[in-house]
This record gives C-alpha cells, structure tokens and sequence, in this order.
C-alpha cells in the first residue's frame, strides 16, 4: 500500500493531461482552420463554378424547336402545315437502365426494329442530357398506356410536338418534295446548334431548297427541375424564332388537271408563265404520298415504291432526260435562218429519205413518201424530217450547238429544287472526251430531228418553249413567288435577276418560226391539228416522236409487234395565246407514241383550264 502511494505523482499526471489537452486543442484548431480555409476555397475562390453545378441540379435548358414555316401555292391553298402529334422521348441521363427501358416501353407501346435502331443511333450523336425521340405519332390509346405506367419510367415523357403534314398528299410531290428525320448525312449540312430540339429536316424538292428560309431559329427555356426530374416552373425564355412562310408560283388546281390528264401514263407535264419564268404545274407521274416519309417509312412500303417497275419516286419533270424527237425543229430552223444557211422560201426536194452527199446510210422519214416540194413553214407544219436533215448538215454540229445553248439545251434550268439534270447537248469536243471519238456528220444529221446523242429534260424543253414564246427573252424557271414572315405578315417578293436577250440577224425570223407552230395546230395537214382546230385562243406548237432503241438499216417501227415499253415517247411542246403568250407547256409520255395524239391533248387540257378557267 505504501509503495503504490509513493509510486503515483499527481502533479505529473496533471502536467501529462495538460499537454495532452493542449496538443488536442491545437489539432482541433488546426482542423478549424483548415476546415475555413476549405470552405473560403469552395464558396470564395470557386462560388461561380459551384452555383452552376448547383443550379445545374434542379434547372435545365431546354430547347424549343422553331415552327416550321408553312408552303401555300398562288392562290392561297395549303401544300404544307404542322399538325400536332404526340412523340415518346427519352432522356438517356435520367435513365438508369436504357435497354430495361426500352425493353419495358415495348411490353406497352409498339416499338419496330427501326425504331430502336434509328434511337440508338441518334443518342449517340447527342448529349445525354437531351430528349432524344424513340416513337413518333402516337396514338391516343398508347398515350393513355403509358400515363397508367409513367411511374416507372423515369426520364421518359410524351410531348407534343408539330409534325409537318401534306393535304394534298401526292399531288405536286416532286416539286415540294418531303421532310424526314434528321440523318448523319444531314448533319453534315446543317449548324447542329440550330437544330437543337429539331428532329426533321428537308430531304428533297422545295423543301430541301428552302430549308434555311423554312426552318426558322430555336429558342430556348431555362426550367426548375425536381429530384425526379419533373418541371416545376420556367425561369426564363428565349422563344424560338419560326420559320418563314412561302408563296409558290404553282397552281394546285392546274396541277390536278395536269396530274389527271396524264392519266395512268408515264411522264411529265410542265407549265410556266414565259415572261416571268414562273412554274404553274410541275408534274411527274406516277406518284407518291410523301407523307409517308414524313416519320421514316417502313421498309416494306419503301420497297413496294423502289422495286415498283414505273418508278414513282423517279422525277421525270427534272431528272427524265429523253431525247426531244421533233421538238427540237423549231429551234433547228431559227438557227437556219439565223446563219444565213436557209431561207423562208427557199424549198427542197423531201422524198421518203435522205442520203449524206457521197453516202450510202438512209436517213428515212417517218412518212413514206415523203412530203415533196417543202419549205421551212411546211416543214415544221408536217415536221418533215428530211427537210431538218438537210438542214442540219449544212448547219454542222458546231453551230447547232452554239445555238441550240442559247436556249439552255445541255444544261440545268436552274430550277429552285433539288436533283435536276442538265442533258447532254453533244459537241465534237464532248464526243472526244466521252468516247475518245470524232464526230461524224451522220450524227449532225440525226441531232437535226432532236435524235442521237441530244438529250432533254422536260423543265428544259419548257424553258426554251417560253424563251422562242417571248422572243428571245430569257427566261428563270422558278417556284417561288414571294416569302411571309409569319410575325409581322410582311411579304417579301422573289428577287428577279436580269437575263440576257437572244439577239437574231432579223427580229423577222421568230414570227417567220412561230407563225409555222401556230399552222402546226391550224392547218388540216399540221401533226397537231386535232388540238387547236377548235380552240377559242391561238395555239403554237410542235409535236415530237423520239425513239426509245435504234432500228436495224430498213427496219420499220412496228407498235403492234412491240412490248409497251419499247414504243416510243410522245412530246408535244406549246405556248398561248401566241400573239400574246401567257402559258408555256412541256409534255412527255413515255412509251405513248405519237405526240399529236398523246401528248398533245394533255397541253390542250391544261393551256384549257389555265386560260379559260375551264378542264
């Protein structure tokens, strides 16, 4: 007992604890101190990237789409609207098992393989904090499925949203063309920011043209978000600025009545104002509903248009390139007298052909025995191919093609629109570059009649019909008429370029020309008679028959023993009334034959309804 007391010292003890105490404090202290110093760190040196993180947990940004700009045609008929549909989004970042997601929302909504795969492509192009959509056009029993089950599925929402929509469905399709879903080829093309929120895009046509005009600028929300990512209320706006509605030139009714007298023919159909340029009728046919292409078309309807053997989705108005067959004589004929090479008056001899000086190959007429004495008004009347023969070999190609390129043979119109050709108007140097070959006059003799080598659209062969209607002014296919903005209900015309004038030896030489297509329609023997005896307005124009293979030396065309498809294309090109034209038309049938018995009466019936308000 006596030692244990001696060994414990309380005064030790008490120093021990002090020390101990001390050091304690002082960590604490210096755990204070840091613990204020971090805090400094964080809410002084760092506040701003901080308060955007905070706030980033219960705001977002949200994208809002601009409206799409509506298409109206000259009078005021709808061709393009917005319609209002539900879509499913998802946002990949709310999400914490995507494909159980999806996997769930297919046991409630129908979801196809294109759908999933268009999905998942698209959520890689983007953020994970962006709606991406998964279905579009839902129904109203599908909307109400998923509300009973919206409790499980966190970061999936319906919205609606305006969807573009066709009234007419097919008619005019291959001048308006379509929109679709935004695509990786699209995004290369487009300011992706501007896009922002937008799932559509102009894919062909007016609406790929005038994309920029119609799609307008997105805007954006800034909205207070709850733990679940539920909306609670918008804390600022940038409204999305909407695209600009257009005013085209066409006439939907005219189009109809084109559309309709085609019937089930293959072909085009193309009508225009010759001193403005501006389209009236734009037609293809067969045709399509784009409004199937609008959401992303299934792959067995998109199969049925490809493998279809009459080619709906083919533009024949802009991209059929056809040779011109007798068309082309007028324009051959202005060149004629226009290098001194014939004369009004002056007069052949046609037989039933026509041989190359010094040459054995008959070029033969499609009248037997010919037309006999002929001059250059009784040529176009009757389209007597020797006469054009002969012609065109004292022409030479090279002056026949300077000319003819006046008209804007060989190249694009430049129609407001998308995918158009621009034929093929041979040249020596053409035929040396493509075939490695020289030119042969026996291939000058053939263009001569809108044959060979020579190729043309239909937007072209109306083209040059409205430039000889005017007299050599030129002439600007184009769709648009004028553009609203939808805010202010301000209109703003189209921009109207001046255009070089054809400039003849003798101004005599148009009337000398037209005055021959007004007998093509007026005289008993002209190949267009049929069409313009009893019309109550003035009619010039000219027929054309192109051949779709070459015949064997004497072989004869025979229709009856031919399959459809090898018969050979009617044309017929016009304009009236043509003292003073108001109306240019161009008209292919494909495999329909001659051009004054088919062709023909299709431009009747639209110069019909068009001049006289009548079908």
């Amino acid at each position: 007992m006596v030692a244990y007391e001696a060994i414990k010292n309380p005064l030790l003890e008490r120093r021990l604890f002090q020390h101990r105490a001390l050091l304690a404090g002082v960590a604490i202290v210096l755990l204070v101190c840091v613990s204020l110093i971090r805090l400094a760190y964080l809410q002084i040196v760092h506040h701003e990237h901080y308060a955007t993180l905070s706030k980033d947990n219960r705001v977002r940004l949200v994208a809002l789409p601009p409206p799409r700009g509506l298409i109206y045609d000259r009078n005021g008929v709808l061709l393009a609207e917005n319609l209002p549909a539900y879509r499913l989004e998802i946002t990949p970042s709310e999400v914490g098992d995507l494909d159980q997601t999806l996997h769930g929302l297919a046991e409630i909504i129908r979801l196809e393989e294109g759908d999933l795969s268009r999905f998942r492509g698209e959520v890689g192009r983007k953020q994970p904090f962006q709606a991406t959509p998964l279905r579009f056009n839902l129904s109203e029993e599908e909307v109400a499925r998923f509300a009973v089950n919206r409790y499980r599925f966190p970061g999936v929402e319906i919205n609606a949203r305006l969807g573009r929509h066709y009234p007419l469905t097919s008619r005019g399709v291959h001048a308006m063309g379509y929109v679709g879903r935004i695509n990786e080829e699209d995004l290369k093309r487009i300011n992706t920011n501007n896009y922002t929120g937008t799932s559509h895009i102009g894919k062909v046509g007016i609406e790929r043209y005038y994309e920029e005009l119609l799609h307008g600028e997105v805007g954006y929300q800034e909205v207070e978000i709850n733990a679940q990512g539920r909306v609670l209320r918008v804390l600022a706006e940038q409204p999305p600025v909407p695209g600009k509605d257009i005013v085209l030139s066409l006439d939907a009714s005219l189009q109809q009545v084109a559309e309709e007298s085609l019937g089930a023919e293959n072909g085009a159909v193309v009508a225009l104002d010759p001193n403005t340029g501006e389209i009236l009728a734009l037609v293809s046919t067969p045709t399509y509903d784009p409004n199937l292409f609008v959401n992303g078309i299934s792959s067995r309807e998109y199969q049925r248009l490809r493998n279809d053997p009459d080619r709906p989705l083919f533009n024949r108005a802009l991209t059929g390139q056809y040779p011109p067959g007798s068309t082309i004589k007028p324009f051959v004929a202005l060149a004629g007298l226009n290098y001194g090479v014939t004369w009004a008056d002056k007069t052949i001899w046609a037989g039933g052909y026509y041989s190359l000086p010094n040459g054995r190959r008959r070029f033969r007429d499609w009248k037997r025995g010919g037309h006999g004495e002929v001059n250059l008004a009784k040529a176009i009347t009757q389209s007597c191919d020797v006469y054009f023969y002969d012609l065109a070999y004292r022409l030479g190609i090279d002056h026949l093609h300077d000319f003819l390129a006046h008209f804007g043979f060989g190249q694009r119109a430049g129609v407001d629109g998308s995918g158009e050709r621009g034929g093929l108007l041979p040249s020596r140097e053409w035929k040396r570059q493509a075939h490695d070959q020289p030119w042969f006059p026996g291939e000058t003799v053939i263009v001569g009649i809108g044959q060979g080598y020579l190729l043309t659209t239909p937007v072209q062969l109306a083209k040059a019909t409205g430039i000889l209607a005017v007299r050599g002014r030129a002439v600007q296919p184009h769709f648009l008429h004028a553009s609203r903005d939808p805010r202010t209900g301000e209109f703003t015309p189209r921009t109207e370029e001046a255009r070089p004038q054809i400039v003849l030896q003798d101004p005599r030489y148009w009337d000398q020309v037209i005055e021959a297509m007004i007998a093509v329609t007026r005289k008993r023997n002209g190949t267009a008679y049929r069409i313009g005896k009893d019309a109550p307005y003035t009619i010039a124009g000219k027929t054309g028959t192109a051949q779709v293979f070459s015949l064997k030396k004497d072989q004869r065309y025979d229709s009856e023993t031919l399959d459809k498809r090898l018969h050979d294309h009617a044309l017929f090109i016009a304009f009236a009334p043509a003292e003073a034209p108001e109306i240019a038309v161009a008209v292919v049938v494909e495999n329909g034959g001659h051009g004054g018995s088919v062709a023909a009466p299709v431009a009747r019936r639209v110069m019909d309804y068009y001049l006289l308000g009548k079908s």
